[in-house]
C-alpha cells in the first residue's frame, strides 16, 4: 500500500524555491532516506509532508489524506522527530511521553501500557522518572523518537535524527531505528546528509540538491549505478597538468575533480593504479595518496551534480540562509498580525 504520494509538490518563500516540483511515492513499511546537503529542501519537504508548512503548488498525500485540506487526519496517523530538540529538560521520560499522550487523547490505561512499550524499545526504561537535564545527547534523540510512536503512528518523520552525535552513539541511534521499523511496522522517512547513514538504514533513497530529486533508487542500485571502480589521488602540485594530461585516456570513463582530489572511474582499478602514478612522475605530479573503492552515494552525488556534498553545502549556504530568511520574516508578520 502507497502510504505517501507527492506530485509537483513545491515550496516557494517569494522569488525563493526551497522545493521545486517534486514528485515521488513510498510503500507502507519502508525505511525511505531523503539524503542531500543542508539546505537542500529535505526539511521543508518534511514540513510540508507533515502539515507544518503549506504548499505553494503541487499536492502532497499522507496515509490518503490531503496535507492541505485534512490536516488533523494527517497529523493523526505520523509521529515526528524533529532536528533540534522539543523535549522539556525539566521534566522527566516519564512526564514528557505522558504529556505527548495525553495530547492524541489516549487514555490513561494505554499511556500506561505504551509508556512502557517505547521505553523499551529505545532501552530507556531504567530512566524513566529521570529528568531530561540528566540525559545524554543520545538518550534524549532516543527518547524523542519514543515520543513520536507513543500514539502508534503509521508514518514517522525523523529528521537528521543522529546529528551532532558522536559516532558510537548514532551506530546505535540507527539499530533503533532499524528495529523500530521492524517491530513497529512503521512507514520511517528519515532526512539526512550522511551517506553512510543512508546506505546503513534505507530501504530506497531520494538523492535531494537545491530543492529537486535528482536520484531515487535502491542505495545498491544507485551505487552500482556507476559500474566501475573508483581510484582517488590526493595531488598536492600540479593537479591540473595531471588533468590535462589523464581525460582523453581511453580507459578512464569518467574524471572529477575536487578538494585537491581527482577521481577517476575505471574498470580493473587495482591494475591500472601503476599506470596513473607512472604518468603523474613523468609529468613532475606529487601525488600524496591513493585510494582505490568501490563507488559509495558520494561518488552518486558527486555524478549527479559536478560537487561532493560538502562542496554543495558551501557553495548553496547562501542560498538555503536567503530561504531561511524569507521564511523567518514572513512568520514575523503573521505573528505580528495575530498579536494585534
Amino acid at each position: 500500500m502507497t502510504v505517501i504520494v507527492t506530485e509537483s509538490t513545491t515550496k516557494r518563500f517569494g522569488d525563493l524555491v526551497a522545493v521545486d516540483n517534486i514528485s515521488f511515492s513510498i510503500e507502507d513499511g519502508e525505511l525511505f532516506g531523503l539524503l542531500g546537503p543542508n539546505g537542500a529542501g529535505k526539511t521543508t519537504l518534511l514540513k510540508m509532508l507533515s502539515t507544518l508548512l503549506r504548499p505553494t503548488g503541487g499536492s502532497a498525500h499522507v496515509c490518503g489524506y490531503d496535507v492541505q485540506r485534512q490536516q488533523d487526519d494527517v497529523r493523526r496517523c505520523i509521529g515526528m522527530t524533529f532536528q533540534d530538540p522539543s523535549t522539556d529538560t525539566e521534566l522527566t521520560g516519564r512526564e514528557n511521553l505522558d504529556f505527548h499522550a495525553r495530547m492524541y487523547g489516549m487514555s490513561r490505561e494505554l499511556r500506561k501500557a505504551r509508556l512502557k512499550e517505547v521505553m523499551m524499545l529505545v532501552e530507556l526504561e531504567d530512566k524513566i522518572d529521570v529528568q531530561l537535564k540528566n540525559y545524554s545527547e543520545g538518550m534524549r534523540r532516543r527518547l524523542e523518537i519514543a515520543r513520536g510512536l507513543m500514539h502508534h503512528p503509521q508514518v514517522l518523520f525523523l529528521d537528521e535524527p543522529t546529528v551532532g552525535l558522536d559516532a558510537q552513539t548514532r551506530r546505535k541511534i540507527w539499530d533503533y531505528i532499524k528495529d523500530l521499523n521492524r517491530r513497529e511496522n512503521v512507514t520511517v522517512i528519515i532526512t539526512t546528509h550522511y551517506m553512510d547513514e543512508a546506505d546503513y538504514l534505507c530501504s530506497r533513497v531520494a538523492i535531494i540538491d537545491r530543492g529537486r530529486i535528482i536520484a531515487i533508487d535502491t542505495p545498491e542500485k544507485l551505487k552500482d549505478s556507476i559500474g566501475v571502480d573508483i581510484v582517488s589521488l590526493r595531488i598536492d602540485d600540479g593537479i591540473d597538468t595531471f588533468v590535462d594530461r589523464v581525460k582523453t585516456i581511453e580507459w578512464i570513463e569518467e574524471l572529477k575533480q575536487h578538494d585537491g582530489y581527482v577521481d577517476l572511474c575505471v574498470k580493473n582499478g587495482d591494475t591500472v593504479i601503476p599506470k596513473l602514478i607512472s604518468i603523474a612522475n613523468d609529468e613532475g605530479v606529487l601525488v600524496s595518496s591513493v585510494n582505490l573503492r568501490s563507488p559509495t552515494l558520494e561518488d552518486v552525488f558527486l555524478q549527479y551534480t559536478g560537487k561532493t556534498i560538502r562542496e554543495e553545502e558551501a557553495d548553496g549556504g547562501a542560498h538555503a540562509r536567503a530561504v531561511m530568511r524569507v521564511h523567518m520574516k514572513r512568520m514575523r508578520r503573521s505573528a505580528g498580525r495575530k498579536s494585534r
